[in-house]
């Protein structure tokens, strides 16, 4: 039993860890915060990590291994439909996370094993939304020149990557509290999506607008043809 213990704490600093990122943004934490929160010593933090840097990677650890399991059912996605949810899914993980993407850049300049890990996770992304596309040109869903298929998965990798920085932008009070956070999230998966209309069989067009509909987001693109 002895031994499992530490492993507990060890968690539970994680947890507390992501919490208080999420809410004040890594650089605005300190492992005082932490301890403190947690009603431990700094002493029993740096025991099991000694240094915030591997906070940040331990929970980014926790977060690569996620965000493989999900690239994994990008050649599954057939239509709008799949898309939208595999999106949707992609944007709840990142919402999870958010940490890691609303200071992105001022943690790649002090992480080097961060730099390079997020590095692979851009490659990895579009690998994903690639081989979502070409799933769904299998399938008649949409029509695509091979040669358009890199470029347009790299921007709406784009999108994926830093929505939540917009909207952050857009309401910096207000946009990562729940409610606003996950209306945040249906815009990003529409506006990722929304890249496809000018591919997508007319069928599936009407499907995505009718999906915009449904989650409030505008019918923009409504006469965006090929």
């Amino acid at each position: 039993m002895a031994r499992k213990a530490p492993r507990r704490t060890a968690e539970r600093i994680l947890e507390t860890s992501l919490a208080l990122f999420n809410r004040f943004g890594e650089p605005n934490v300190s492992t005082t915060l932490i301890s403190a929160e947690m009603g431990i010593s700094p002493g029993n933090l740096y025991y099991h990590y000694p240094a915030k840097e591997e906070l940040v990677n331990g929970l980014f650890e926790r977060y690569d291994s996620a965000l493989d399991d999900l690239l994994g059912a990008s050649g599954g996605v057939r239509d709008v439909e799949d898309a939208w949810f595999f999106l949707h899914t992609l944007f709840e993980l990142i919402r999870d996370y958010r940490f890691l993407y609303r200071d992105l850049n001022d943690l790649l300049s002090r992480n080097r094993r961060l730099e390079t890990r997020f590095q692979a996770v851009l490659q990895r992304k579009t690998r994903a939304v690639q081989a979502m596309l070409e799933s769904m040109g299998r399938s008649g869903a949409l029509h695509m020149d091979a040669r358009e298929a890199q470029p347009t998965a790299t921007s709406m990798v784009v999108v994926l990557t830093y929505w939540l920085s917009f909207e952050y932008v857009r309401d910096p009070r207000h946009a990562l509290e729940p409610e606003p956070a996950q209306a945040a999230l249906l815009r990003g998966a529409h506006h990722v999506l929304h890249l496809l209309v000018p591919y997508l069989e007319p069928g599936q067009r009407a499907h995505l607008l009718g999906l915009a509909a449904a989650y409030g987001q505008p019918a923009a693109g409504a006469s965006t043809g090929r």
